[in-house]
């Protein structure tokens, strides 16, 4: 369940990079130059990123692109670490279900493995 929170200020002495919109999971939303796609989905409310292909939730683990747990999917590019990329006006994010997939498409009898691009 995603719960939308409004963002903290930024701190005393630091500025944001300018708004860009971003899109997550069909739903338009607020970001800001210079922080990754993780930190706009944290932002957001909802700490999930993906689905195991048995179901499970991963989300941001090591936050420094070496884990592999926050992948999503980023216009239409499957097996995305959110932890490492930035954001950029009108990206498309999609929560990425089992080997690549946007969230609710289905594996399309791909299998696999969550962190490639299945086959195709």
């Amino acid at each position: 369940m995603t719960v939308r929170r409004p963002r903290l200020p930024a701190p005393r002495g630091l500025e944001r990079g300018p708004a860009v919109t971003i899109t997550v999971d069909g739903t338009p939303t607020t970001a800001y130059v210079g922080e990754s796609v993780a930190a706009a989905l944290l932002a957001d409310g909802d700490l999930s990123t993906r689905t195991t292909s048995g179901g499970e939730p991963r989300g941001l683990f090591c936050g420094m692109g070496v884990c592999f747990d926050c992948l999503v999917v980023v216009d239409g590019v499957p097996g995305t670490r959110a932890c490492v990329t930035w954001v950029r006006e009108d990206m498309e994010v999609s929560r990425q279900d089992g080997p690549g997939f946007p969230r609710g498409a289905g594996d399309g009898g791909a299998g696999g493995d969550p962190g490639r691009a299945p086959a195709g």
